[in-house]
């Protein structure tokens, strides 16, 4: 029997499943934190957001790892957890069509994503690492401002940019950076929750800590679709959702080929097909409760390695942990408890980490040809332009400006079309259907 398919005992599997989740908590709870308090979430309401994103994190898990007959799931140890890639767009799509507005998108992202998977050994070679590379890096920038913003003590607070606020954000910072440098291991693995708890725990000598949230949250809750409202159904919000969706599949393309290599099994062209299903279909399901789109977390990968447990039911115990966690919004109000200031503390060196990604991702081009500098340097320069002036597109219809003012939407347009005209399909990134090698995109980091 082969070690990915190998069960081991209740106690080792469950203490190797928490390990898996503390791994992708921190990353995984402030995807959630961000989107909500941009669009205007109370905190009682972020509680449930949260408590929804650990739940559906924990069944994507569960379809990925112990798939659905032969049409969904990789079936190896992948660990699921909403991308950081989807925090700017998924904001910008609130603030103009609600957070209805984003669950409506990302459902029909998924199934367009579901779609496109039969296509996957065609589609991967037009989005090569200068594309999706590019793309990740505005991101990453265009994700600058709202970090400091919290590190400042959140858009809108009384005490915005104070001394307080900054000096607690600045401990979170160093924090993180003495956790990653000088941690070993699971410790350094986890360095984000531990500096958001050394924070949090530091901002409560400054008053700066409600514990009221979590007095009030309930022990337990039912699941219920549509939380906040049905879904709202946009173009311009779907379009959004729908290119986030293909950059995170050619990430997630990069990470089952890096999971195969370190289970030692071939992954073919048929198994990212599945693996591809099982993204999108998450997506769907994730979107009518109240989520976002799943993308497989890459330090999880390095956990596995690390660990050199590749049993596919260990991931998927922790995908019930996680269900478990979901279900509790006591646990997720304790999440809300972490004030803005350490926040953005903690996502500075995250987006930061964000941006070494991308650059190691475009730097698996070859950066001596003009075409591919010059696909770097108008696509990343047409998306932070267009990022950088939103009032530009002041004059322009909803739909027009949602798209216009996004910079890693026309980031992506740009560089994919000056690719494909300037370099056409990338053979060297084209899965083959039954002999897959180690040669795709690594996926961004989506967490420190």
């Amino acid at each position: 029997m082969s070690k990915v398919d190998e069960k081991l005992g209740f106690g080792q599997s469950t203490i190797l499943g928490f390990q898996h989740v503390a791994v992708m908590y921190g990353g995984a709870v402030v995807v959630p934190i961000l989107i909500g308090s941009a669009v205007g979430l109370t905190k009682e309401q972020l509680v449930f957001l949260i408590s929804y994103d650990l739940l559906t994190c924990g069944i994507a898990t569960l379809i990925q790892a112990l798939g659905i007959g032969k049409l969904f799931g990789i079936k190896l140890p992948a660990l699921m957890a909403i991308s950081f890639v989807v925090v700017g767009p998924a904001i910008s799509i609130g603030k103009l069509y609600g957070i209805q507005g984003i669950f409506g998108a990302v459902i029909v992202s998924g199934l367009i994503v579901t779609l496109l998977s039969q296509f996957a050994t065609k589609l991967v070679k037009y989005f090569p690492p200068i594309v999706t590379g590019s793309v990740v890096l505005i991101i990453g920038v265009t994700l600058m401002p709202v970090a400091m913003a919290n590190a400042a003590g959140g858009n809108g607070a009384a005490d915005f940019g104070s001394g307080k606020n900054l000096g607690v954000a600045a401990f979170t910072f160093v924090a993180f950076l003495l956790l990653n440098h000088f941690g070993k291991g699971f410790m350094k693995n986890v360095a984000v929750l531990i500096a958001l708890v050394a924070g949090t725990v530091f901002a409560s000598f400054f008053g700066m800590v409600d514990p009221t949230v979590v007095k009030d949250a309930a022990w337990f809750t039912a699941v219920k679709p549509f939380h906040f409202g049905f879904p709202t159904f946009h173009l311009s919000a779907i379009l959004t959702m729908t290119l986030i969706g293909i950059i995170i599949m050619v990430e997630s393309t990069g990470v089952f080929f890096a999971l195969g290599e370190v289970a030692d099994r071939k992954v073919t062209g048929e198994d990212v097909k599945r693996g591809l299903r099982a993204e999108g279909i998450a997506a769907v399901f994730s979107g009518m409760f109240n989520s976002f789109n799943h993308s497989t977390f890459s330090q999880n990968v390095g956990l596995v390695l690390l660990t050199k447990v590749v049993s596919r039911y260990v991931v998927a115990t922790g995908g019930v942990i996680l269900i478990i966690i979901g279900l509790v919004p006591k646990i997720a109000a304790v999440t809300t408890m972490i004030p803005s200031a350490v926040l953005g503390g903690a996502m500075v060196p995250m987006f930061g980490m964000l941006l070494s990604a991308a650059i190691r991702m475009i730097m698996k081009d070859d950066l001596s040809k003009a075409s591919n500098q010059l696909v770097i340097g108008v696509g990343v320069g047409v998306g932070l332009a267009c990022a950088g002036a939103p009032e530009a597109f002041k004059n322009f219809s909803d739909t027009g400006k949602l798209l216009l003012e996004s910079g890693p939407v026309m980031g992506a347009a740009a560089t994919f079309l000056l690719n494909w005209w300037l370099n056409g399909p990338s053979d060297h990134a084209e899965i083959k259907e039954e002999n897959v090698t180690l040669q795709n995109t690594q996926t961004a980091e989506h967490s420190a």
